[in-house]
């Protein structure tokens, strides 16, 4: 997907200062115990779904609609993992940003993994036995969050 409009609206007005933009994380699960990671074309590591909210788009909805956008995998939220804010980040062009992110833990209903837009270059469903090496320790977290049916969601608060 392109930048998001709203994005490209505000970036004319403050250039490449900070954004602070609402980020958010799905962790799909199958049936067959299985996590849904799609390969990210800009960095090339495997990683769990993740976009942006909306002006006005409500925080579940639209995590669901990142899975549908970038995997073609139809899915349904569980419940949320946690709120936290990521460390500030500069994309190569000089745009910087800081997420407050928000992850979800989520079940797959329908649709075939596959790639479905120009964020990733391959999407596939991976054994939690054996997942790849690149996960960052945060996606690891989510992960083990949303097997732990009974842990609460996790707000830093330090």
């Amino acid at each position: 997907m392109p930048t998001p409009k709203f994005i490209l609206d505000l970036r004319a007005k403050i250039g490449h200062d900070l954004l602070w933009l609402t980020g958010l994380t799905g962790v799909v699960l199958n049936d067959q115990g299985e996590v849904l990671l799609v390969r990210r074309a800009d960095n090339g590591r495997w990683s769990l779904i993740g976009g942006i909210l909306e002006p006005g788009e409500q925080p579940a909805v639209a995590v669901v609609r990142e899975i549908q956008e970038e995997t073609a995998v139809v899915a349904e939220v569980d419940r949320l993992l946690s709120v936290e804010t990521t460390p500030p980040a500069a994309y190569p062009n000089g745009d910087r940003v800081q997420f407050l992110d928000l992850a979800f833990s989520c079940h797959a209903v329908g649709g075939e993994a596959q790639v479905n837009d120009d964020e990733s270059t391959d999407v596939r469903w991976w054994p939690l036995t054996a997942l790849p090496e690149d996960l960052s320790p945060r996606e690891h977290t989510c992960i083990r969050r949303a097997l732990s049916p009974t842990e609460q969601p996790s707000y830093l608060t330090s």
